[in-house]
This record gives structure tokens, sequence and C-alpha cells, in this order.
């Protein structure tokens, strides 16, 4: 009988002392996530101001580089718009001379109409007039010789 208590008793030791070390290590790793909290806590705010840091300056990279884009589009659009008001002054010019040759071509073609239905043309008209005020003065100057 005595080997079965010493038996027991090895066991129960046994037992207790895997018991304890298995409290210890629970101890190691509830302090270790103490430890792991606290230096969390610390560095966490050290960590966060060089996250805002280093935000503000992509940030800042961000705005350049819309800039310089805004402007690049903005150079681009006054490119096309200088040239599309070239090219517009350009077509304008053409189709007024295009529209003047049509408008002399339109009225050569009513005045040679109206001439040979015998309507007088502006220019038939002023030599007559011009002649008529050659014939008035002439017989002003008669009347008065008289």
């Amino acid at each position: 009988m005595s080997k079965v208590a010493v038996k027991k008793k090895v066991q129960v030791e046994a037992k207790a002392t895997v018991l304890a070390d298995v409290k210890v290590y629970a101890r190691k790793i509830w302090l270790a996530g103490l430890g792991a909290y606290v230096k969390a806590g610390q560095e966490g705010a050290d960590y966060f101001k060089e996250l805002v840091k280093n935000g503000e300056g992509v940030e800042q990279q961000g705005k350049k580089l819309v800039i310089e884009q805004v402007e690049a589009a903005n150079s681009q659009i006054d490119s096309v718009k200088n040239n599309v008001t070239h090219n517009v002054t350009s077509v304008k010019g053409k189709v007024e001379l295009q529209l003047d040759k049509i408008e002399k071509a339109f009225d050569t073609r009513v005045a040679g109409a109206l001439n040979r239905i015998g309507i007088p043309s502006k220019q038939d008209v002023e030599v007559l007039s011009a002649k008529l005020d050659e014939l008035s003065a002439l017989l002003e100057h008669v009347a008065r010789t008289k």
C-alpha cells in the first residue's frame, strides 16, 4: 500500500507543479498583454502624430499635382480656344468675301435684267440728274442775260 500512497503523492505533486506552471504562464501572458496595451498607448500617440504628418505631406503633394494638372488643362483649353478663334476669324473672312462676290453678281444680274426691260439703272438716273442740273443752270443763266 505504500507504493500506492507514494504514487498518489507523486501524482498530486506533479499535478500541483503543472497547475503552478500554468498559473505562472497565464500570469506572464496577462502581464505581456498589459505591457503591450501600455506600450501601444504610449507609442500610439507618437504613431498617430507621424501618420498625421505623413498625411499632410501627401495632401500637399496631391494639391500640387491637381494644381499642375488644372493649369495644364487650362493651357490646353486656351490653346484650343485661340486656334478655334483663329479658324473662325479665317472662315468668317472667307465667308464675307464670298458673300460680297455673290452680292455683286446678284446686283449685276438684277441690273442687267432691269436694263433689258427698260428700267434705268442707278447710274443712268445719276447721269440724267447731272444733265438736268446743267440744263437748269444754263436756263437760269440765259434768263438772267435777257
